[in-house]
């Protein structure tokens, strides 16, 4: 910090008018303490600051205006008030609202000439600390990129170092391999043939290097190129050889892939899996297998006969809830279920046959994200045929349980649902009171809280005893 050379001289005796002038513009804060720490007097440059900073602080001492954690630094630049002089100190201090949040301001204290007064002049650093928050989440967020960004890396390393096919990454503009997979070094880099830096198309005969450059040129200017056969030089199996173009920092990039025509061909399925897929084809439950739309890939017999079909074609690429619980609303809820959680378990609903009839079934499905067709599973198995237990003797029916309430979503209207719980439940208490008083109907009336006529009418809506002439009167 510089200072004036002659401030006697060019600046002369300043009137307090003109200070105050000076101060209230230049500064949001200013207060002048006298030496017990008391503001007699105060300054703000703004009326927003000044409501925020609830107002009058004179008669108040300056650490009771900040928060508890800033009174130490309030502290401090008043011992060091005249310890500094003409080496102003600047500490941040935090003001409280009424609305409990704290405002940042930074003060400067300088003593009064021929007083023993001092001058607190405050910037309000609000606007900076808003900065800083918001630089600490660019960051925050700069560092997520980064370690997702180093995640993806790694996962493409592992993938492209680990693929049985033959990957290379060319440079379209000299043709140079800047990058290739263990197993394209294996296949290209035979009798001590360096394969980076090399000139791609290499190590095919004379017909095969030809049809590579024509897949090159091709997807470098139309951007893709159906795949082509090419041979190794001196060699007898046939490569299926594609190329796809990538742009990476203003650089253009081809993938290209050679596959042995032999490998091509399906592996068969081991002799378990064969098994247990002939299992669930035979299966008592419906099975069906549906892409991630919901629409059928595959279903077995015992799905066509709940929806009353006679072969798998005719359902076949048809969405599964045209046949399965409330359309529209059913099939989505296991849908988003599947997504999000990958399984769903017991999901009560109705599945309806093709020629209207309606089965409560159970459904548990499961979704399947590996491979390069993921789906989901579905299990779906008929309960309309579980034995019910007997009511219980005397004919009262008992309450159901929240599981069975909830069982019934879907398949009955709320109303309903609602209306029949408060009725067995206002009926039960009507036995039970009717019980309590050895069938005195006014006395049960008073133990319910019901007028006697209230409760003849609730006696004649559920039947529960006959009412004499004189009762219905």
């Amino acid at each position: 910090m510089s200072h004036f050379n002659a401030p006697e001289d060019t600046l002369g005796q300043i009137d307090a008018g003109v200070a105050d002038c000076v101060i209230g513009t230049f500064s949001d804060v200013a207060l002048v303490i006298d030496p017990r720490g008391v503001i007699v007097d105060q300054a703000f440059g703004s009326e927003e600051l000044a409501r925020e900073l609830e107002g009058d602080w004179r008669g108040l001492k300056w650490s009771e205006t900040v928060m508890a954690g800033s009174r130490a630094a309030v502290g401090e630049l008043l011992r060091d008030v005249g310890a500094r002089r003409g080496n102003v100190k600047w500490r941040q201090v935090l003001h409280p609202t009424r609305q409990g949040e704290a405002i940042p301001v930074r003060y400067a204290v300088v003593p009064l000439a021929g007083s023993d007064r001092v001058l607190a002049v405050g910037r309000d650093q609000q606007a900076v600390a808003v900065l800083q928050e918001q630089l600490a989440e660019a960051q925050q967020a700069l560092e997520r990129d980064y370690w997702r960004l180093r995640q993806m890396e790694t996962r493409y390393r592992l993938l492209f170092q680990t693929a049985s096919e033959a990957v290379l990454i060319v440079e379209a503009g000299t043709q140079k391999v800047v990058e290739a997979n263990p197993a394209a070094v294996q296949l290209l880099g035979d009798r001590g043939r360096v394969v980076l830096g090399q000139i791609f198309p290499f190590g095919f005969d004379e017909p095969g290097t030809q049809a590579v450059q024509g897949l090159l040129a091709a997807v470098r200017s139309a951007g893709r190129a159906e795949e082509i056969r090419a041979r190794l030089d001196g060699g007898e199996r046939e490569y299926l050889v594609s190329a796809a173009l990538l742009r990476q920092e203003n650089v253009t990039l081809y993938l290209v892939r050679l596959v042995s025509v032999g490998a091509s061909a399906v592996a068969p399925l081991p002799e378990a899996t064969l098994k247990l897929l002939k299992v669930m084809e035979l299966a008592p439950d419906g099975v069906v297998v549906t892409g991630t739309d919901g629409r059928i890939v595959s279903a077995n017999a015992a799905f066509l006969d709940l929806v009353q079909l006679a072969s798998e074609e005719q359902v076949r690429g048809e969405s599964l809830d045209r046949w399965l619980g409330r359309p529209g609303v059913d099939m989505n809820v296991l849908l988003a279920n599947l997504r999000q959680h990958g399984t769903v378990r017991l999901f009560a609903t109705v599945l309806r046959g093709e020629y209207g009839s309606g089965t409560d079934v159970e459904v548990s499905a499961v979704a399947v994200r590996n491979g390069e067709r993921p789906g989901f599973g579905f299990v779906i198995r008929n309960v309309r045929r579980r034995i019910v237990a007997e009511t219980p003797a005397g004919g009262r029916e008992l309450p159901r349980s929240v599981e069975q309430l909830t069982e019934l979503v879907g398949r009955v209207p709320l109303k309903e649902l609602v209306r029949e719980s408060t009725d067995l439940i206002e009926r039960l208490c009507i036995e039970a009171a009717l019980d309590l008083t050895g069938d005195n109907r006014a006395s049960a009336a008073e133990l319910l809280g019901l007028s006697r006529q209230s409760l003849y009418v609730k006696l004649r809506r559920y039947g529960i005893s006959d009412l004499t002439a004189e009762e219905e009167g």
